[in-house]
């Protein structure tokens, strides 16, 4: 069977898409596991955000696909309803799937007897999709298939839910790179990867989808398997790695084998770029940032989260931060992190959280002054209800969501307001001082790729000071009409279909 599997074009507006395009492996995974005849096409729609229609075009008229299937994040579930709309007026009995966190954890959204949709892949989809492809190919029955919902003349059924696989088993195979039919993937004008060493996570953080998509659990792939995954990313021209794992630091000790194990492989000629918890930079530190550098890591995205206790408590996120010193509890651990990799040499991506139900103006302050001295980029977000998690429930019952536009629920835009502050409020805050921000990174990333930010310099300012004009940066214009036009931009850019 021909199958074509996209990702959408929607993507987190933090960095502009000419300086960081990342690949979607949890297509490439599927594509790799399927049985082997079938013909798979990945397509990362990121890649052509302004020409997404004639793409999809071209490749439905090109790979004459039985098959499609679409990775959804909630964000993107708009987008990916009028791709499929799309999909079937190019080819009407084309079987139409779709998988990812929003499918898994809302699919009532998919199931309209008007949205065109013929199947849900709920959870993992590896397996589900390779059993889904065989039923096809045999012309039987969809109702013994884990992990499936799938279409009915009475409407949508839902089968059992698939347990999480065990990495460690062998039964999810190495993922196929060779399937994608776009390029352009960089970060930061290094051709780039991605690479998954575990999956799970076992903390229980209020705004995550994790644990609501596979439970609280930590499963991991053997460093021959890894390895091999970095060799093959390195074959297909990656010089970037991203580590994508959910929370690859869960396991302080196994990630400094994993390190000591790319450089006994002499893979540590890669820029590799990771997630790490503040908790385990801080109180390892010692021996994990030099062998972390030494194997090649330059950037680390560490989940700061917030540098105030109560809304770390909101998150439920204070004890992935917590400092210890001989197993006693000695502070927020963020700056003693963020001090050892900058020793080390490593970019700090600094995620933090801002908008809770408790913030105040000076609450949020806080945490934009703290990234503005202590992070090399900062990842600035806002508490997004995103489905089935804790959060949700709280904001829903404390009467705080605003919005129910789901595009944009893309952490950048406020949905929520605060018990003190208007959405806009909290917003325009964090737009404020962070194109600020991200300016001074420009320069940083200039001293790691000087030719890169030569040629597209203009681009990346533009990106960060869109909406801005000249007498609002020397402030002769009121900044809420420059933060007026970058919503406005925004909007519009997010009409890709």
């Amino acid at each position: 069977m021909n199958v074509l599997l996209l990702a959408m074009p929607d993507s987190f507006e933090h960095m502009p898409t000419v300086a960081v395009r990342i690949p979607n492996g949890a297509l490439a995974s599927l594509a790799g596991n399927v049985d082997p005849h079938h013909n798979v096409a990945i397509a990362d729609l990121v890649l052509v955000q302004n020409r997404v229609t004639e793409t999809i075009r071209r490749l439905i008229h090109e790979i004459q696909p039985d098959v499609v299937g679409l990775s959804v994040m909630t964000f993107q579930r708009k987008t990916a309803l009028r791709i499929v709309q799309l999909v079937r007026s190019l080819r009407p009995g084309v079987r139409i799937v779709v998988g990812g966190y929003d499918p898994s954890l809302a699919p009532e959204a998919y199931t309209e007897a008007n949205s065109g949709v013929d199947f849900i892949v709920r959870g993992e989809g590896e397996v589900t999709l390779r059993e889904l492809l065989r039923v096809l190919e045999a012309g039987t029955d969809f109702h013994g298939i884990a992990g499936l919902s799938y279409r009915a003349d009475d409407g949508f059924h839902h089968g059992p839910d698939r347990p999480v696989s065990s990495l460690a088993s062998g039964e999810i195979r190495p993922p196929n790179r060779s399937a994608r039919v776009l390029e352009g993937y960089t970060l930061l004008g290094r051709p780039v990867d991605v690479v998954e060493t575990s999956r799970g996570c076992t903390f229980d953080c209020s705004f995550c989808s994790i644990i609501e998509m596979r439970g609280r659990n930590f499963h991991v792939y053997d460093f021959d398997r890894v390895l091999d995954d970095i060799r093959d990313a390195r074959r297909h021209g990656a010089r970037a790695i991203f580590f994508v794992d959910d929370n690859i630091t869960l396991n302080v000790r196994r990630f400094e084998a994993l390190c000591e194990a790319i450089i006994k492989a002499r893979l540590n000629s890669v820029d590799y770029v990771v997630q790490a918890m503040t908790s385990a930079i801080a109180n390892h530190g010692d021996t994990l940032a030099p062998l972390m550098r030494k194997a090649g890591f330059r950037y680390v995205f560490l989940g700061i989260e917030n540098i105030l206790e109560r809304d770390l408590e909101f998150l439920r996120a204070a004890s992935k931060n917590e400092e210890r010193d001989r197993g006693r509890i000695v502070g927020n651990a963020a700056v003693k992190a963020i001090e050892v990799l900058h020793k080390n040499k490593m970019f700090v991506v600094g995620g933090l959280i801002v908008g809770n139900p408790g913030d105040t103006e000076d609450s949020i302050l806080a945490n934009l002054e703290f990234a503005r001295r202590f992070v090399d980029w900062p990842y600035i977000q806002h508490p997004t209800p995103y489905p089935r998690t804790p959060m949700t429930r709280e904001f829903q019952e404390r009467g705080l969501i605003i919005n129910d536009a789901l595009e944009e629920y893309d952490g950048t835009t406020a949905v929520v307001r605060s018990e003190h502050l208007s959405a806009e409020d909290i917003e325009f805050l964090r737009w404020k001082a962070e194109r600020w921000m991200k300016a001074r990174h420009i320069l940083a990333a200039f001293l790691h790729s000087p030719g890169f930010v030569l040629r597209n310099v203009f681009q990346m300012f533009g990106h960060t000071f869109r909406g801005g004009s000249l007498t609002s940066l020397l402030g002769l214009e009121d900044e809420r009409r420059a933060f007026e036009r970058y919503r406005a931009i925004r909007k519009q850019e997010r009409a890709y279909v």
